[in-house]
């Protein structure tokens, strides 16, 4: 009987992945637990608030991003800074719900609780993170004193993207689908110890190996592309709910969706950095897209600033996240100036 040699060499690193993977999983994680309906749901919570009426900072990242292990540190010197791990990804499990934006805020305001966390809350949002932000701040006004959207999506434009882009997100679907397969085989982690992330995204290089290692942690997981596959394929449906909850606001009303809400929307230059595979994504379309949906956002609240973050692209967190640092610092003294004095 022989055996090849790529039969030899996916034993090995699917061993090495499971190996991996049982010794991460004995290492202590850098949050807390919030038990939902007996599913862990994975929150970390750092700083302090400078008093009680300042907002905490609550931080919803992307579609397949953890980048608020990036900023936390920095957020925190502001007010107390939460961000989570959505479920599917980091140390969160995954939820037997629908991946949409109603299930996520379910969550994080179940979490929040939880842990404690009373409002008001300055909502940080980035990209499909605005959803959830944004969703949150219709169904828990009450609780949210801001919002920050980092080069944010809205549902309009979303739900009516020309053929060439709904094919593209399909194509990452599928190749979401492949990762998740990849990653139980070791392929990933692999790539990871190769450098292949660095290349693929060289900013990546200014962040500390104990800054990454949370986030690669989860990319190595399949369960962490198998969540990025659910959340693309169920886009459209979280689309659909916001775009209910802002009717349903806006009914009989003439103010904005989210009315006066103190509110930053930070525009990339561009959604990707040119580069050597970029040729084969319709660029322009999608950069005509993105200014289409600048302009919806701009009009969500009557408090609205935009603010242009002129060296990134769609991944602002890790092309300047200093621009998000200082927009909430900027957002968190305008809350400041509007409190009455004692």
């Amino acid at each position: 009987m022989v055996i090849s040699w790529r039969a030899i060499a996916l034993t090995a690193t699917t061993i090495y992945q499971l190996v991996s993977c049982g010794w991460e999983s004995r290492r202590a994680q850098p949050g807390q637990w919030a038990d939902l309906s007996g599913r862990r749901f994975h929150l970390v919570v750092r700083g302090e608030r400078p008093t009680a009426e300042v907002p905490a900072i609550v931080v919803a990242h992307s579609l397949g991003g953890v980048e608020g292990y990036l900023l936390v540190d920095e957020l925190a010197q502001l007010s107390q800074t939460i961000f989570y791990d959505r479920a599917g990804y980091g140390w969160s499990g995954i939820s037997p719900k629908a991946a949409t934006a109603e299930e996520a805020i379910a969550d994080i305001d179940a979490a929040l609780t939880a842990a404690g966390i009373a409002p008001p809350y300055l909502l940080v949002g980035d990209s499909l993170g605005s959803y959830h932000m944004r969703l949150y701040a219709h169904r828990h006004p009450e609780k949210v004193a801001g919002l920050v959207l980092t080069d944010g999506l809205h549902e309009a434009e979303m739900l009516q993207m020309p053929w060439t882009i709904q094919l593209l997100k399909l194509l990452f679907w599928a190749g979401f689908m492949v990762a998740t397969v990849g990653s139980a085989l070791g392929l990933v982690r692999l790539l990871q110890l190769l450098g292949a992330f660095e290349l693929f995204k060289p900013e990546l290089r200014q962040f500390s190996k104990a800054q990454l290692a949370p986030i690669k942690r989860s990319m190595a997981r399949p369960k962490h592309w198998f969540t990025m596959a659910r959340e693309i394929w169920r886009i459209d449906q979280s689309g659909r709910q916001l775009q209910a909850a802002a009717g349903e606001q806006a009914e009989g009303d003439s103010q904005p969706p989210l009315g006066d809400l103190p509110m930053v929307s930070i525009k990339s230059k561009t959604f990707f950095h040119r580069s050597w595979w970029t040729f084969v994504i319709p660029l322009r379309e999608i950069d005509r897209l993105r200014d289409r949906i600048h302009d919806r956002l701009a009009q969500l609240s009557s408090n609205c600033r935009v603010l242009e973050a002129p060296a990134s692209s769609h991944f602002v967190w890790t092309d300047e996240p200093q621009v998000m640092v200082e927009v909430v610092q900027y957002l968190l003294e305008q809350l400041a100036e509007t409190q009455p004095r004692s």
